[in-house]
């Protein structure tokens, strides 16, 4: 069985109130819920890390325990080469997902230090994109066990 982590950056936790015109109206809890459903249908395992700490992150990053990794790094996305170099450092695949399209918003999201390492950058889709996510590792990663 793949042991999926789910990463969320900063504001993630906001997911139901913060721009719901953008961000859709479920809140985190019920998109992990959906996520949940969605891997044991792909007969995976998953499990939920979110926080608003570069730090946290990069040290869940660190322990290593899980085959593959869907991360939706927030802002950290434009700004974190600290988070960038634990990806790398953790040598896990992930694919990047963003439930809006940064390239499509404002000038300084355009810069993304994911989208090279990741295997794939799945934007726009709403929580969709995290369910694509689920069926393209599913497809491409073997389990450590």
């Amino acid at each position: 069985m793949i042991r999926v982590l789910v990463l969320q950056g900063p504001n993630l936790n906001l997911l139901g109130t913060r721009e719901p015109e953008l961000y859709g109206s479920d809140t985190m809890d019920q998109l992990h819920a959906h996520i949940g459903r969605k891997a044991l249908e792909l007969g995976m395992e998953v499990v939920f890390f979110q926080s608003n700490h570069e730090g946290a992150l990069i040290d869940r990053l660190h322990e290593r325990d899980f085959d593959a990794a869907i991360v939706n790094a927030g802002g950290l996305t434009h700004t974190s080469v600290s988070l960038r170099d634990a990806l790398l450092a953790v040598s896990k695949p992930f694919v990047e997902v963003h439930l809006t399209d940064p390239s499509k918003r404002e000038d300084f999201r355009k810069v993304n230090f994911l989208h090279d390492i990741a295997l794939e950058s799945i934007v726009g889709r709403g929580p969709q994109g995290y369910f694509d996510a689920l069926e393209f590792l599913a497809t491409r990663v073997v389990p450590r066990w």
